[in-house]
C-alpha cells in the first residue's frame, strides 16, 4: 500500500511541476497536503531517476532555497492527452478509408515529413547535419544523441560512422495502434540523410529500450 501512495505522490509531483513550472518543497508539502520530510525524500528519489532538477536561490543571508521543475525525461513520462485525440482521429479514418488507403496515407504523410527534415538539416558535413537532425528530433519530444564512431576503419580516421540514438518514442501510443509509422522512421532518416547510408540497429518495438541507426557517408 505505501508502494502505491509513493508512486501516486511521485506522479502528483510530477504533474504539478508541469502544471507550475518551478516549486519548492514547501509549495509541494503545502499543495499535495504531505508532510515536508516525506516530500523531501521523494524529491531525492525523483532527482535520482533524473526525472526532475533543481536550482539554488539565494534570498537573504539564510541556506539558499532550491526550486524544483521537470527534467526533459520528466516531461517525457507524463501522459500527453493530445495522443488520445490523435489515435481517434486515425481510428475514424481508417474505417473511412480502409486499412489498405490508410496505410497509403500514413505513407504520405512520412514521406512529406521527411522532405521536410532534408530541407531543416539543409548542407554541410555529415556530423553538421546530423546534429541538426537529432535537435529537430529532441523538439519533437525524442530523447535523442547522437555519437562518431569508426567500427569498420582500420586506419582509426574520424568522421567515417554515425549512431543516432532515441531513448523513447514520441509517438508510442499511436504506434501501438499504428505500427506502420514506426517502421517508417527508418525511410524517413534514409530521405533526409540522402547521400548516406542509414540501417536500423536497435528497435524499441522489438523489445529493446532505445532505437538506434548506423549512419555511413556513401563513397
Amino acid at each position: 500500500m505505501t508502494s502505491v501512495q509513493q508512486t501516486s505522490t511521485k506522479d502528483d509531483i510530477l504533474t504539478y511541476l508541469l502544471r507550475q513550472g518551478e516549486a519548492t518543497a514547501h509549495d509541494l508539502a503545502e499543495h499535495l497536503e504531505v508532510s515536508a520530510q516525506a516530500i523531501r525524500r521523494h524529491l531525492k528519489d525523483l532527482e535520482a531517476e533524473t526525472l526532475i532538477e533543481h536550482r539554488a536561490v539565494q534570498e537573504g543571508m539564510g541556506r539558499p532555497n532550491y526550486l524544483y521543475h521537470l527534467s526533459a525525461k520528466g516531461r517525457d513520462r507524463l501522459p500527453a492527452k493530445y495522443d488520445e485525440f490523435a489515435i481517434s482521429l486515425l481510428d475514424t479514418l481508417a474505417e473511412a478509408v480502409g486499412q489498405d488507403q490508410m496505410g497509403d496515407i500514413l505513407r504520405k504523410q512520412w514521406e512529406r515529413k521527411a522532405l521536410e527534415y532534408r530541407a531543416r538539416v539543409g548542407t554541410g558535413s555529415v556530423a553538421d547535419r546530423i546534429a541538426r537532425l537529432v535537435k529537430i528530433r529532441k523538439d519533437e519530444g525524442y530523447m535523442a544523441e547522437w555519437c562518431e564512431v569508426n567500427p569498420d576503419d582500420p586506419l582509426g580516421q574520424p568522421g567515417l560512422s554515425y549512431v543516432i540514438t532515441e531513448y523513447n518514442c514520441a509517438i508510442s501510443h499511436i504506434a501501438e495502434s499504428f505500427p506502420s509509422v514506426c517502421g517508417h522512421e527508418l525511410e524517413m532518416f534514409q530521405v533526409a540523410l540522402a547521400d548516406c547510408t542509414v540501417e536500423r540497429t536497435h528497435w524499441l518495438v522489438e523489445g529493446e529500450h532505445r532505437c538506434g541507426y548506423l549512419v555511413r557517408q556513401r563513397g
